[in-house]
């Protein structure tokens, strides 16, 4: 038979208040999630360097690229288009993670009020800006792929 459980002394029950209205145990699934990332990091790579194979040889310490054999060198120049992608992309993602929780909030915020204007004033200085850039980068031909 399972024995009833005992009563929550009223001690406990404070020190369980105190833990719960502390602003750092607001943090404590946070770190639980983190330090369960960092062990599952730790270990694969600890597990692979046990158990993994320890053989070397010509062929394992050449290149690989994607299957084919490397030819040329290394060291060969890029078009500045493909870094100009990269830089728009980034200007695109970022935005979007900066729209969706204006997106949010907005709808919330009295609409007569001048805090409205601000925050709408904001967020068409931060689109005019990523306006700018895809300009800038069809006029320097970037989307072009010829």
């Amino acid at each position: 038979m399972n024995a009833p459980l005992a009563p929550i002394s009223a001690d406990a029950f404070t020190q369980l208040a105190v833990m719960a209205s502390s602003p750092l145990h607001n943090y404590l699934p946070v770190l639980i999630l983190v330090a369960m990332a960092a062990t599952f990091g730790i270990f694969n790579v600890g597990a692979s360097l046990v158990l993994g194979p320890k053989r070397t040889g010509k062929v394992k310490e050449i290149t690989y690229e994607s299957g084919m054999n490397p030819v040329g060198t290394a060291h060969k120049r890029f078009n500045v288009r493909f870094y100009i992608i990269a830089m728009i992309f980034l200007v695109f993602d970022i935005e979007i993670i900066f729209l969706y929780p204006w997106a949010i909030t907005f709808p919330n915020i009295d609409q007569s009020s001048s805090e409205a204007v601000v925050w709408l004033g904001r967020i068409l200085f931060f689109v005019l800006t990523t306006v700018v850039a895809y300009v800038y980068g069809v006029r320097k031909g970037v989307f072009r792929f010829d």
